[in-house]
């Protein structure tokens, strides 16, 4: 191309150029081309990639940047959020208008450093509570050992009032009382010994009442479950189930009728399109069925690959599918002797199972079918007719059968159906392990959408006999958490849960010895969970929940329903309620707990267990309380001597500790005198003495000190006289540690009343005939005095702080 082309286009472009309004025109020579290229680039070498990133793409929006910086270096915050400088102090005006911006700022600045602290706080709280929410999820749901129970601390939810005996407020919601009241009757017609009503039909009619559809479907799936010979109680419900499959049949009982009862709703919404007539019976629902579901598709048979003709007007397979699907082999029998030949095998299968439905089918017709639908069936357009053999024949389980199975309850259907028990692991069976590990791991919780329909999964779960998980799985969401417990409850009760070996296992748990992918059920510890809600306000109702624990023990063998009543005591405090109380007799008033009693349930024994956790703890007032109830009366003795021991020498109060005990001691001494007592000498003998000391120092504080004086006098604990300091000594080697430790108070009290005598004596103004009299009470005085000082050199006991010191300057005084 020559210069003089190269010029006519340039010359094309500029004129195209001017015609165009879109963009300005520029006007440069090459020299100022250069020299503006030559300054870009100096500006972004110095700049660096970041900047020049940062020009490229502020620059594309209109914004120029270098404006912009030179702005923001004009701007200065140090003089809006530091303190000012000091100024001069003549200034005065200058000075007053720093300390108010400066106190400005400092109040800015401390808000500012609140507000960060409270949102900290309240960001890592939120996380917290968070954090323990999930942990007890995650706790619940581990399938490994735990170590300890899981500890919820979670406070009484208030709902409604409790109609109960308590005029409180209740924990419980409705649903949760109805649950309730049906526990507390059951329980007392088990105390009783009358026949045990079932208890999955008696929650079933509680739950009837609630309006709620889904969990009566719930309900319903159990019915129909728990509807099975009786497990024995000597055999492990885990074991008997994994071997003998009995929900089998039941689970495929229930999707059936469910069925059915799905057919007959359809047909009534849509009577004149059914056009149903004859007979009542399974074929003549099945066939109007068949017409209104091919007529609402606008399908006819030959274009859904339908074959083999029809019976009486409608379709073969789907007649024969949907007779299967309502549980009716008779039905479908009879529609495929009205096809004719060329099925004889599969009319063999179902005479057979007609006829014998409880016996395990003939294999050789089995392989034939099987035969038959390798060669020729599995290719055939018409889904009815592979899904029909692959039922009866146990043919494909590979097969998911999409264009029949539309609902889980189909697949579920289809699967049970499939299922051989006799089958193994390298037969072409599916068997019962293989469809319950498929739900329960292989498609999961996830694939299900269990989160949005946890009764759905929940169902499909029962209905595969993995109980365990289905009830774990519903005690996770507030809403149906009141029915898992129950489900589980009444599940138990019929001998069908498995429990784990280890009572501190979690929730839901996996044992090595089972069969993958069963699960054990911890319902000690769901029990506990559900009853920590309301076990404070509502003790009569926990303690019927605790009753069903009746045949477990704790690590220690102990049975758990005492345990469980234990801690509840100890937690609520309301022993009356619970125990009773001791009456002026000595019988014990009736408690709640005594309406379980039993061979194996004493109230006796909770009360002790109850005082020995009291003792634990320190707390010997309560624990001497239940060592009464639980007629322990050596321990209460011995802890009220303890107790006697700390306070007798204080000044009686009203309300006070020592006032207390003082009254549990006299109520103990009413009732325990006599040939009654069960304890040890020694050990009435230090409760008698300290009740004496109690007197003695009830009437020290009381400024009766003849009658004080006359209680030392009978029992004979500190010498009044020189002659009776050797007796005393011997009587203190022989006395317990509780009456030990009074002995430096009672001398102290002693001497302070021999020195309030003396002092009284020696000012009192008395004649000549009466002088003899009063230095000879002077002279005893200084004896006694003498004596106290002797006895508390002489025994073999470490006087407490200035016992002796005060004791001697008291003697000095009186001579």
């Amino acid at each position: 191309m020559d210069f003089n082309a190269l010029l006519q286009q340039a010359q094309k472009l500029t004129h195209e150029t001017q015609v165009s309004d879109d963009l300005p025109r520029v006007e440069r020579t090459l020299p100022q081309v250069l020299q503006a290229t030559q300054e870009l680039h100096s500006r972004v070498t110095q700049t660096g990639a970041q900047d020049m990133q940062a020009h490229i793409l502020l620059g594309s929006n209109g914004i120029d940047l270098p404006k912009i910086s030179q702005k923001l270096e004009t701007l200065s915050s140090r003089k809006t959020f530091e303190p000012l400088d000091p100024i001069a102090t003549t200034d005065v005006q200058n000075f007053l208008r720093n300390e108010k911006e400066n106190a400005i700022l400092a109040v800015i600045e401390e808000v500012h450093k609140n507000s960060y602290l409270s949102a900290e706080t309240q960001k890592w709280d939120h996380m917290l509570n968070d954090w323990k929410q999930e942990k007890v999820k995650l706790m619940n749901a581990l399938i490994g050992p735990s170590q300890n129970w899981i500890d919820i601390r979670k406070g009484p939810e208030q709902t409604i009032l409790n109609e109960t005996t308590f005029g409180g407020r209740s924990s419980l919601n409705s649903q949760e009382m109805a649950y309730a009241r049906e526990v507390h009757e059951y329980n007392r017609l088990v105390c009783e010994g009358a026949m045990r009503p079932s208890l999955i039909q008696r929650f079933a009619q509680v739950a009837e009442s609630f309006n709620d559809s889904r969990v009566s479907d719930v309900w319903e799936v159990m019915k129909y479950m728990t509807n099975v010979t009786p497990i024995p109680r000597t055999q492990d419900p885990m074991k008997v189930r994994c071997t003998q499959h009995l929900f089998i049949n039941q689970a495929k009982r229930y999707l059936e009728n469910r069925y059915k009862l799905f057919m007959q709703t359809v047909i009534s919404d849509h009577l004149r399109e059914a056009r149903r007539g004859g007979v009542p019976s399974v074929l003549n629902l099945v066939g109007s069925f068949v017409s209104l579901k091919l007529a609402n598709l606008g399908l006819n048979s030959s274009f859904m690959g339908l074959q083999d003709g029809q019976v009486d007007g409608k379709p073969l397979w789907p007649m024969v599918y949907y007779c299967l699907r309502c549980g009716d082999i008779a039905s479908a029998l009879k529609c495929m002797q009205i096809a004719g030949q060329g099925h004889e095998d599969l009319i063999a299968l179902l005479e057979e199972k007609c006829h014998n439905p409880e016996q395990k089918t003939n294999p050789r017709l089995e392989l034939q079918i099987r035969m038959q639908y390798k060669r020729q069936i599995r290719n055939a357009t018409d889904p009815y007719k592979r899904a029909v053999y692959c039922i009866v024949g146990c043919c494909d389980i590979q097969e998911p059968h999409a264009d029949i199975a539309k609902t889980t309850d189909d697949f579920l259907w289809i699967q049970l159906s499939l299922i051989r028990t006799d089958g193994d692991d390298s037969s072409e069976h599916l068997t019962c392990a293989g469809l319950q590990s498929m739900i329960l791991e292989q498609y999961g919780e996830k694939h299900y959408n269990a989160s949005e329909q946890p009764h759905l999964y929940f169902q499909l779960l029962a209905l595969t006999g993995q109980y365990e998980a289905g009830v774990e799985f519903l005690s996770r969401f507030e809403k149906y958490r009141v029915h898992a417990v129950h489900i589980g409850l009444a599940l138990n009760e019929l001998h069908m849960v498995g429990g784990p070996r280890n009572l501190q296992e979690p929730l839901l748990s996996v044992d090595f010895e089972d069969p993958q992918p069963m699960r054990r059920l911890n319902l000690a510890r769901l029990i506990m969970l559900y009853v920590k809600k309301f076990e404070i306000t509502d003790p009569s109702e926990a303690l019927h929940y605790f009753y069903f624990l009746r045949n477990l023990k704790d690590s220690e063998g102990r049975n758990l329903f005492l345990v469980s009543v234990a801690d509840l005591a100890i937690e609520c405090r309301d022993f009356d309620l619970l125990f009773g109380r001791m009456q002026r007799d000595g019988m014990r008033s009736r408690g709640l707990i005594d309406q379980f009693e039993s061979v194996h349930i004493d109230a006796r024994t909770v009360c002790e267990m109850v005082a020995e956790k009291f003792v634990k703890k320190g707390m010997f007032e309560d624990a001497i309380r239940m060592f009464d109830l639980a007629a322990q009366q050596e321990q209460a003795l011995r802890y009220t001597s303890i107790l006697l021991s700390q306070v007798v020498h204080h000044a009686n109060k009203e309300g006070s500790l020592r006032e207390r005990v003082q009254r549990m001691a006299s109520e103990f001494t009413e009732r325990y005198t006599g040939a009654d007592k069960n304890c040890d000498p020694q050990t009435w003998t230090t409760f008698s003495l300290l009740k004496e000391l109690t007197a003695f120092f009830d009437c020290y504080h009381g400024k009766n000190h003849q009658a004080a004086m006359d209680i030392l006098e009978r029992i004979k604990l500190v010498p009044l006289r020189m002659a009776d300091l050797d007796v005393a000594v011997n009587n203190f080697k022989r006395l317990s540690g509780e009456v030990c430790k009074v002995i430096p108070d009672l001398l102290l009290a002693t001497m302070d009343i021999a020195y309030t005598k003396y002092k009284a004596m020696k000012g009192k103004d008395v004649s000549k005939f009466d002088d003899y009299s009063k230095k000879n009470q002077l002279s005893y005085l200084r004896e006694q005095a003498k004596a106290l000082t002797n006895m508390a050199a002489m025994v073999p006991y470490r006087m407490p702080g200035d016992t002796n010191s005060r004791l001697i300057q008291t003697e000095i005084l009186m001579h």
